[in-house]
């Protein structure tokens, strides 16, 4: 098939597109390569696939729809996998407007192009942010999600909102990913993992927010990119499909244990700075799974002790010699 991945040079998007060109596909990127971080970590993502015959790097910017078009006009695309968009729940407070124009009309200006160019198969990472403070745990699909605590977290609901309307209108088939906490090799230097163990290993004070007692669902990058190929087969064997699907580890890992498993692993204690909570944070987040492993046979086997150490590894060999 030919791929069409946004946001393919980034943390989530580099790993898809190593393992869809070795199952034989052509993968197309399409990644702006913004300065949200350092960009020489993306460009390194990406580098070893600059010469492959089965994969095109296009830099251009999702909201840039003339330039889109060019890639629509000029290939066949098969299916889309829409990764990219502006990250982090704490900056999109600070530009709420910033991340409504990458996130809501670039994903609408791919969504248009495939309803031009009959692009019928579509995948949209969104985020467990969109539970927001849910009481019930873990969260299942089903529940009502209308209670956003960040502008990043609206931009995705959004998403799958929009999602719908072409669904409906174009049957354009597609399934919106909910994506829990994901870390692992490559992981963006802003995220809490890689934060704490770029910290932890320099001697640095690091920032601890609250008590410790929030929660997350870590999912492993190869337990998340296992969860996206295999919606890929989905949505290519079936039609008429709309689906939002929880990719999490099923495990919560509170703050305080997170903390611990890095100090372990690097054998280093944390110079703690305690601070209040953050807004935006939620308390917790916890994926229900049920449909995932029914609908698309996703089984998360990774042990959050396990891709921590994996973490730390690609962190020494790649990372911290810099």
């Amino acid at each position: 098939m030919n791929i069409l991945v946004t946001g393919g040079a980034g943390f989530i998007g580099s790993h898809l597109c190593d393992t869809l060109i070795k199952q034989g596909h052509n993968v197309f990127n399409i990644d702006n390569f913004n300065d949200y971080y350092d960009v020489k970590i993306k460009r390194a993502n990406v580098s070893h696939h600059i010469n492959n015959p089965s994969y095109t790097l296009i830099e251009t910017d999702i909201r840039d729809f003339d330039s889109l078009e060019q890639i629509f006009s000029d290939n066949r695309i098969d299916l889309v996998v829409h990764l990219a968009a502006m990250a982090g729940v704490r900056p999109s407070i600070e530009n709420p407007l910033l991340y409504e124009d990458v996130n809501v009309r670039g994903t609408i200006n791919l969504l248009d192009l495939c309803k031009k160019y009959k692009v019928t198969k579509f995948i949209f990472a969104s985020s467990s942010s969109v539970y927001g403070n849910n009481k019930s745990a873990p969260f299942s699909e089903t529940d009502v999600v209308d209670f956003a605590i960040s502008p990043y977290a609206a931009t995705k609901k959004s998403g799958e909102i929009v999602g719908h309307v072409y669904h409906h209108l174009y049957n354009i088939d597609m399934i919106l990913l909910r994506f829990f906490t994901v870390y692992g090799p490559r992981q963006r230097p802003d995220l809490a993992i890689h934060k704490f163990t770029n910290l932890i290993s320099q001697g640095m004070e690091l920032p601890f927010y609250g008590d410790g007692q929030t929660s997350r669902d870590y999912t492993y990058i190869d337990d998340i990119i296992s969860g996206i190929v295999n919606s890929i087969h989905y949505i290519e064997e079936n039609n008429n499909v709309y689906e939002i699907i929880n990719l999490g580890g099923s495990q919560t890992i509170s703050l305080s244990e997170m903390l611990l498993t890095i100090e372990n692993g690097l054998g280093i204690q944390a110079k703690i700075n305690r601070m209040s909570y953050q807004p935006g944070d939620v308390e917790r987040t916890h994926a229900d799974i049920t449909k995932a492993k029914r609908l698309i046979g996703y089984n998360p086997s990774i042990k959050f002790i396990d891709g921590i150490k994996e973490f730390i590894s690609w962190y020494n060999q790649y990372i911290k010699k810099d």
